[in-house]
């Protein structure tokens, strides 16, 4: 059979695609921009290879281009071997998940690879201690409120969900904390210093999202049979814009 060529142009990348494409590893490339900057990670069959954090002088829009081709490069993959594009779609930043969400789709759609979403807080809950069996995590929606949501560890080792994301002044959230779950998240950053009694704080370390977690929960979640939309998969944003809040009181 004779190889078929076609040539996409992404922002900072030149891709030729060669089908058939032969791989004998699920190749994974996870972005995580749910912040003001980010992480990019590679993995083969749920194994990450290499994570790299975005530069922190930089805003994602103009970092994960070139932290992308930086990747790519040390694992010694072409744009065309991607098989899966894992990105976190939220909650988080407006700006950032934008960004993130945007090039997932992009690059999916000119390398011909599936593109699955992954919510920020799992990816957080996912960095938990081993020793920590159950967790609340928090990220800032602004205006004194978090999102919230909070995950048991599993017989597998993984968390899992117990309840739904949740809009919420910061310190409702802090005030019904379950028993014996600690608190984790970026949410902490302006709550670190005013917690209440007996509640379990994670290392700040643990805070964050990172691209790592990103791709190990979207290869498990691949493997369950889990699929999303290229056309269709968007970014679950902390809460609607103030211009929007202000809109519908009208």
């Amino acid at each position: 059979m004779n190889s078929v060529l076609r040539r996409a142009v992404l922002p900072d990348f030149v891709i030729l695609l060669e089908t058939p494409l032969e791989i004998s590893m699920f190749r994974i490339l996870a972005l995580e921009t749910s912040e003001l900057t980010g992480s990019v990670a590679a993995a083969e069959d749920g194994k990450v290879l290499a994570q790299l954090e975005l530069d922190p002088q930089q805003r994602s829009a103009q970092s994960l281009a070139p932290a992308i081709r930086r990747l790519l490069k040390q694992v010694g993959w072409q744009p065309r071997n991607v098989q899966l594009l894992a990105v976190t779609i939220g909650p988080g930043s407006f700006t950032g998940l934008r960004v993130g969400v945007a090039t997932a789709k992009v690059f999916a759609y000119a390398a011909g690879a599936e593109v699955l979403g992954i919510n920020t807080l799992e990816t957080i809950a996912a960095a938990t201690p081993r020793a920590m069996a159950a967790v609340s995590v928090a990220v800032d929606a602004q205006r004194g409120d978090v999102i919230a949501q909070s995950f048991r560890r599993e017989t597998t080792g993984g968390m899992i969900a117990v309840d739904e994301r949740s809009l919420l002044p910061q310190e409702e959230w802090l005030a019904n904390v379950r028993p014996g779950f600690a608190i984790s998240g970026p949410g902490l950053k302006k709550l670190a210093n005013s917690l209440p009694a007996g509640v379990t704080m994670i290392d700040r370390a643990f805070w964050h999202p990172m691209a790592a977690n990103v791709a190990r929960l979207a290869y498990r979640d691949y493997q369950a049979g889990r699929r999303d939309d290229l056309w269709n998969l968007l970014p679950i944003y902390s809460r609607p814009s103030a211009a929007e809040e202000k809109w519908a009181k009208k």
